[in-house]
């Protein structure tokens, strides 16, 4: 009975020790969560703006030729996955990969008519897993993203569209809701087809023509609206792990008080039965 006790004790002991971590886990996430929501906040005027220029050019515009706004047959389509580079955050990362495979073996007979771009550890070992090619990969970006630390996976995305070689590109992440509600999501990114801008759209003068800025400004329309789903993920990552650590908390405080429980009933069974020798003792 000492010995199952010592076990029990020993048990219990541990999972206090997990559920300290699990707590610091949890507190480090909501501070990072602040600081990814309010990087995402900041970058919506800019993205909004951006936008609306584009917005305006091609209402103003009539007949402007540019290879994103090009409608192809699709013989090829090209996936920016965006995922994390560490785990412990639920089922952030396996709800976008389950959703990419699924769109991946529903649309597409062979590795031909598809491509891939992915962002983050977990995406890029599970395609390689997978034998599914992944053209280009970022890794190791920091809680706080930057654009520069991004624009040359999201040139490359567009330049590759520019040059032919897919038709289609879909750029697929977790969408953040709130801090117990991320949302996957798969957004045609190119070709831009349908650039619209809600409210008035103020006019503007171009120099040296239409032309000439949406040549400059569609490729960083897009590279923007990658940065900003980066930008999303981060938040939404931030939040389902923070959700999954405050569960983890609460299971490990259940589990110990069930074993405290069982604990003190194994220690009162013991007395009584110290009690009821001793007396067997006397008596004899």
């Amino acid at each position: 009975m000492a010995k199952g006790m010592r076990d029990i004790k020993r048990q219990i002991k541990s999972i206090q020790n997990t559920k300290q971590i699990t707590k610091a886990m949890e507190m480090v996430a909501a501070s990072k969560l602040r600081k990814a929501t309010e990087s995402a906040q900041a970058a919506r005027p800019y993205a909004d703006k951006m936008k609306e220029v584009v917005a305006s050019i091609a209402a103003g515009s009539v007949g402007i030729k540019h290879p994103m706004l090009e409608q192809r047959e699709i013989k090829k389509t090209g996936y920016l996955v965006i995922t994390s580079d560490r785990g412990l955050a639920g089922g952030y990362n396996a709800n976008i990969l389950r959703m990419v495979m699924t769109t991946i073996r529903t649309r597409h007979q062979s590795t031909d008519e598809y491509a891939v771009f992915v962002i983050g550890r977990k995406g890029r070992d599970f395609f390689r897993k997978r034998g599914i090619p992944v053209v280009e990969e970022v890794t190791g970006l920091p809680d706080v993203v930057s654009f520069a630390e991004v624009k040359k996976l999201a040139a490359k995305a567009v330049q590759y569209f520019e040059d032919g070689s897919y038709d289609e590109l879909y750029l697929v992440y977790n969408q953040f809701n709130n801090a117990i509600s991320q949302t996957p999501v798969e957004k045609r990114l190119l070709p831009l087809d349908e650039v619209k801008h809600d409210g008035p759209v103020t006019a503007y003068e171009y120099e040296p023509s239409a032309e000439g800025v949406l040549e400059v400004l569609l490729p960083k329309y897009a590279e923007t609206l990658i940065y900003s789903a980066v930008l999303e993920s981060k938040a939404s990552e931030f939040g389902a792990k923070m959700t999954a650590m405050g569960s983890a908390t609460k299971n490990a405080t259940g589990m110990i008080s069930s074993l405290t429980l069982i604990y003190n009933r194994a220690r009162q069974a013991a007395i009584t039965q110290e009690i009821s020798e001793i007396v067997a003792g006397a008596n004899a």
